[in-house]
């Protein structure tokens, strides 16, 4: 769908039964690939919504259509949006939540810590609890993926009644001036993730550069040789 029509699907999300939304991109596919990320958590999601230009472009080879919506542009949108809805932040630290909180000062923000989190310790069950039982609508879940996928993963099988997480990356970071998104030159080329790449390359040289182009050969093997 369109995004007009996907962010009133992801609001409509926030009210109903407990569920949590996944931004595929090159990144996601190719740690699915080789088993690095748990399909279950990934197939786990209520819905899925495309966040890579690539992604689309190899889609469309095969005659499918895949809306781009970046989760950070999801983010941003459902943030100015008159929709009533208390917004959770886990990610972030203090100092970010205050900055985010600032921009937009008639939403009510619950922050909720996020230590450096290892799935399965005392601390990781900890945390979940306490986001399970904290007020919230959305939850921004902005910590590394697949961490972020199997944090919201883990509130539902923690009994989260309702609501929505949104596992979203670096968007509070894009929204709050610590990062910056690609020029839209960048974006309408699909070259968005050529500037991530410029801008951090030591953080981005192995998945833009060593992993990233397998999604090619995969592509090749998979949907054109069929095997």
């Amino acid at each position: 769908g369109d995004r007009p029509a996907l962010l009133a699907q992801v609001a409509a999300m926030a009210r109903g039964p407990y569920g949590y939304v996944v931004t595929p991109n090159v990144d996601h596919v190719i740690k699915l690939m080789d088993g690095r990320v748990a399909e279950d958590v990934y197939r786990g999601a209520a819905l899925m919504i495309c966040d890579s230009r690539i992604l689309a472009h190899l889609a469309r080879l095969k005659g499918r259509s895949l809306s781009v919506y970046p989760g950070s542009d999801l983010t941003a949108d459902l943030l100015a949006s008159d929709h009533d809805l208390t917004f959770g932040v886990f990610g972030p630290d203090r100092v970010a939540f205050n900055e985010l909180t600032a921009l937009y000062p008639g939403r009510r923000f619950t922050f909720i810590e996020a230590p450096m989190l290892t799935p399965g310790t005392p601390e990781w069950d900890a945390t979940v609890k306490t986001a399970c039982t904290a007020e919230w609508d959305v939850l921004l879940a902005c910590v590394s993926f697949p961490k972020q996928e199997r944090f919201a993963h883990a509130l539902r099988a923690a009994g989260r009644p309702f609501g929505v997480t949104l596992c979203v990356g670096a968007s509070v970071d894009f929204l709050t001036g610590r990062q910056h998104r690609a020029p839209k030159v960048f974006q309408q080329l699909s070259l968005e993730w050529l500037h991530r790449l410029l801008s951090q390359p030591k953080r981005m040289f192995r998945r833009y550069v060593i992993e990233g182009p397998a999604i090619f050969g995969w592509f090749v093997r998979t949907e054109v040789l069929n095997r």
